[in-house]
């Protein structure tokens, strides 16, 4: 039996996790159809495709290697980069996997710009399927797309936690429904369940020759969204996603071999899904394609969300620059909002919807980012299972990723027909970590901070000589054995120096969650240190923080980088820089006790 968390875990994770893959029915076959022709033969042979892609690469790639390898669930391309580092031993290695994880961290943003265009769009079009709008024109269509994607883009800063609970409901209901009719279709044509044995995905593809190879970049669509089992998940627990697969694996399966045995009974069919929906029961069609707008409209939302989170996790990484972030919950402290991400989605989600017009055109585009995704996130895995020598799980995640590299393959077909555009966002996402990450790296090295042992030989005169301010002073230092040098400008070449001066390090754990702080001794009197620890997806209040240890600072001060360049890289660095918030804005700390000390640096 079920406990009442278990129910609700699950429930949870029916709205958070598989709206994307949950929706993809609306889709799929009915592309699939516009590349191979509708016989039985060819039918029985793309649903044991459908069947063994979602076996292979979900189930097995996702759902049992990928999700053993988080501590609770949570997952993407960067927590796998934080799990193999400590694993390798050569510098080259590190560097390697440190790319991928960026190309697939970029890949994931490529992908998530389509899945709203693509599912929304789908959605609508089943107007046509009514026989008042059947003329409807397609710019009416993709209007009435665009209007739903910026309604829900623009709620985004609203926070969503008081809708979120009906995401859960609406989608159990979706997946019932599809089902249900999955199975009523089956009943007329139930040759179809044969499709279950693998035999027949081998002999199309043998068959078929190129043109199966070509099919095999459309049958992709069907694991859309399977990341999402693994990245993002780490707040709803691993066990709730698992048994919610279950249901909804069995609900995909059901309706894919319904839409099977439909264009079998109808090959003319066109629009797959509501063409059965309207000939089994006319009268419950327009409740069912709102329902699947809406189905749509959630799975857009877990793809927002998720994009928030990855941010979120690249910021704390320090591969992506601080951005503004927004708290939309008083309890959860994981609901966020970060506005420049969320316009960037929407302009680039209508730019999908008004550059390629129609779903098919665009089915036509998607898949490649997600295979890229898939193949780096099996490479990483073989890796990991290899070097914690896990000789079984490392034969089966290479078996999955040689998979994954046969989808890959067959998607670059895409490419000339709009895949590339997934190509070029996920390029710019790349670049844009490139870059911030190397001028990062640069600008330290410019900064020349001084030695502890050095700094505090200078402090403890300074300390014993000077006039102190009273108070508590405050600075903030990421690697205490490295003194910034703002700090020693203002101590000793402004001869500023508080009674009580706490150095603030916040340090990034390798572990995802977990939050401590605390004072990690006194280095000179006057001196003391506060280290907070935090894993790399917890988000952290850093003003309660120091209130619950008693600090009670009368000035915060912080360093300022203005970098002067006539290299165009580095002059795209400086512009970041000056875009993206401090620091001590990023942590939301006071402003009337912020004293923010520039340092100009030639780049």
């Amino acid at each position: 039996m079920l406990s009442k968390s278990d129910f609700r875990g699950i429930v949870n994770s029916m709205g958070l996790v598989f709206g994307d893959i949950g929706t993809s029915p609306i889709y799929t076959l009915t592309v699939i159809f516009l590349l191979t022709r509708p016989t039985d033969v060819h039918v029985i042979g793309v649903l044991s495709l459908i069947i063994w892609t979602l076996i292979i690469l979900v189930t097995v790639e996702y759902a049992w290697l990928a999700m053993s390898l988080g501590k609770k669930g949570e997952g993407g391309t960067i927590v796998l980069k934080e799990l193999l580092v400590p694993l390798l031993k050569s510098g080259r290695s590190v560097t390697f996997i440190t790319m991928l994880a960026y190309i697939g961290t970029s890949f994931l943003v490529g992908d998530g710009v389509i899945t709203p265009a693509i599912s929304i769009l789908s959605a609508v079009e089943g107007l046509r399927i009514i026989p008042e709008f059947k003329d409807i024109g397609q710019e009416t269509i993709m209007l009435i797309a665009g209007v739903i994607a910026v309604a829900l883009f623009s709620i985004q800063s609203k926070g969503t936690e008081k809708i979120a609970w009906v995401f859960g409901p609406v989608m159990i209901l979706w997946f019932i429904s599809i089902a249900f009719s999955g199975i009523v279709s089956i009943f007329y044509t139930p040759g179809v369940l044969k499709a279950i044995n693998p035999y027949y995905a081998v002999e199309f593809l043998m068959k078929n020759g190129i043109t199966g190879f070509f099919v095999l970049s459309e049958v992709i669509l069907c694991a859309t969204g399977g990341e999402a089992l693994y990245a993002d998940m780490g707040h709803l627990g691993r066990e709730p996603i698992l048994k919610a697969w279950k249901f909804v694996f069995s609900a995909l399966v059901l309706n894919y071999l319904g839409q099977g045995a439909f264009i079998i009974r109808h090959p003319e069919s066109k629009n797959i899904l509501f063409e059965m929906i309207n000939q089994q029961a006319h009268f419950v069609y327009i409740p069912f394609l709102i329902l699947s707008i809406i189905a749509t409209i959630i799975a857009s939302q877990a793809m927002i969300s998720g994009m928030f989170s990855i941010v979120y996790q690249g910021i704390t990484t320090r591969i992506i620059p601080m951005l503004k972030i927004d708290y939309t919950s008083g309890k959860l402290q994981s609901q966020i909002y970060i506005s420049a991400v969320n316009w960037f989605l929407l302009i680039s989600v209508l730019f999908m919807i008004f550059e390629f017009r129609d779903s098919h055109r665009l089915a036509a585009a998607y898949g490649l980012a997600v295979t890229g995704t898939m193949s780096i996130t099996g490479l990483m895995m073989t890796l990991i299972f290899y070097l914690k020598k896990m000789k079984v799980k490392c034969l089966v995640s290479f078996f999955v990723t040689c998979i994954d590299a046969v989808f890959l393959l067959s998607n670059t077909y895409k490419i000339p027909h709009g895949g590339y555009w997934s190509v070029v966002i996920a390029m710019i996402a790349f670049a844009l970590i490139l870059i911030y990450t190397s001028g990062q790296k640069r600008l330290y090295e410019l900064m020349r901070p001084m030695k502890i042992e050095d700094f505090l030989k200078k402090y403890r005169q300074v300390y014993t000589s000077e006039n102190k301010i009273s108070g508590t002073a405050l600075f903030f230092s990421r690697d205490i054995n490295k003194v910034p040098q703002y700090i020693s400008h203002i101590m000793f070449e402004n001869n500023i120096i508080y009674e009580d001066n706490i150095f603030i390090s916040i340090i990034k754990c390798d572990s995802p969650f977990g939050v401590k702080s605390s004072f990690t001794g006194e280095l000179a009197k006057g001196l003391r240190v506060f280290e907070i620890s935090m894993g790399y997806m917890e988000i952290i209040d850093v003003v309660k923080i120091l209130k619950e240890k008693g600090i009670q600072e009368k000035t915060i001060f912080y360093g300022i980088e203005d970098i002067f360049t006539s290299n165009p890289i580095w002059k795209v660095f400086s512009v970041i820089k000056k875009l993206s918030p401090s620091f001590v804005q990023f942590y939301r700390l006071p402003t009337d006790k912020l004293h923010g000390v520039m340092t100009r640096f030639e780049m």
